[in-house]
């Protein structure tokens, strides 16, 4: 069994690996120059202007590099700021950022431009925190586990972004990614068993009916995705034509599938517990027995959507507080629809997700070999 599934890990480190040759989407224009760490030795804040909370006009500041073959040596960097603070940045002295250094080099005396702060090295010790104690907690499991993360943001990055900016449809493609997801996912944890191939009928059948309703209630709700964070930005980006609808309703089938999976994995674990501790149990029982498992789970896991969700857009709906306008006029608002749109979509999957497994798990269980 751990040869096989060593076998598998290195099948799919390969595709990691070949996921990584394929070539990155088409661009209108560079992303600015290369970025190198550079420590702040100095800041002048003299034309800054502060207007409540917000801020503008420029941040001077004395940089020493920390990177490249001029490390070392100190210029000056500017940071614009425009009284937007969701990109707006103020460095302090001490701190380490990340600066644009031209292919060409910097005269002495000429500023370049502060990029942002460095963030890197906390990033890492997250992911080295959390894959540890995923380890340590899950054993050969939790390691299973943490490949299936790593498998996931490759087939996000490399496979679905690049398809979907190449035009193909954002909803299809999605189901497309997820599938596979689960199915690897899902043999990655639970293996070619009983309970795995349960688990993932259930789950494919609940991230079907959702792809469906989210392309029903999207259109009879008139949602165009136009809500989403960065369309305008990806459009100027030279994408203008992308359908946003379609992005949206991919976007609501991803987002729902970590949960789905997770349903559909309880109930079915749960049906194989049954079944081992009870061989001569019923299809009916085991049926039955599933779907009060699924009763316990369904109504957190719905809950857990709504508090994501509502979570990304609490600063909207504290706008809508302090504007008195009440529930019953939000609702009928754009961003609000939207995110109704997600949340109960994703929630119809969840709720018909119990039934699936349960059904998939009392035939898979209930047969002989």
């Amino acid at each position: 069994m751990i040869r096989r599934e060593l076998l598998t890990i290195f099948v799919l480190s390969a595709l990691c690996a070949a996921m990584c040759l394929i070539p990155s989407p088409r661009t209108v224009a560079a992303d600015c120059e290369p970025s190198v760490r550079a420590r702040v030795v100095s800041t002048d804040d003299s034309t800054l202007t502060r207007a409540g909370l917000l801020e503008y006009g420029s941040q001077i500041l004395e940089v020493e590099l920390l990177d490249g073959p001029e490390k070392g040596r100190r210029v000056n960097a500017s940071n614009e700021m425009r009284a937007q603070p969701d990109i707006d940045k103020r460095f302090e002295v001490g701190e380490t950022i990340l600066i644009n250094w031209p292919k060409g080099g910097v005269k002495d005396g000429e500023s370049i431009i502060a990029r942002d702060h460095w963030r890197r090295g906390w990033i890492y010790v997250m992911f080295g925190g959390f894959s540890a104690l995923l380890i340590l907690f899950g054993g050969w499991t939790g390691a299973k586990a943490l490949f299936s993360f790593v498998f996931s943001c490759f087939a996000v990055w490399k496979l679905l972004v690049p398809l979907c900016l190449a035009g193909w449809s954002a909803s299809w493609t999605s189901f497309a990614v997820v599938s596979v997801l689960t199915a690897v996912i899902m043999y990655l944890v639970a293996g070619l068993t009983r309970k795995g191939v349960a688990a993932f009928l259930g789950a494919m059948l609940g991230v079907g009916v959702s792809l469906v309703l989210a392309h029903f209630f999207s259109s009879v709700m008139k949602v165009t995705g136009a809500t989403q964070p960065y369309v305008i930005a990806l459009i100027n980006a030279g994408y203008p034509l992308l359908d946003m609808a379609d992005i949206f309703v991919g976007a609501v089938i991803l987002a729902s599938s970590g949960a789905v999976m997770d349903l559909a994995m309880d109930i079915a674990a749960g049906a194989d517990e049954v079944k081992r501790h009870n061989p001569s149990i019923s299809r009916r029982d085991i049926f039955n027995s599933s779907i009060r498992i699924g009763r316990a789970v369904v109504g957190t896991m719905t809950t857990t959507l709504l508090l994501a969700y509502s979570g990304g857009y609490i600063t909207l709906l504290m706008l809508f507080a302090a504007q008195g306008t009440s529930p019953y006029d939000f609702i009928n608002s754009t961003l609000v629809s939207a995110e109704l749109v997600k949340t109960l979509v994703g929630s119809f999957g969840l709720v018909m997700v119990s039934p699936f497994t349960a059904l998939a798990a009392a035939w898979i269980y209930s047969r002989k070999s």
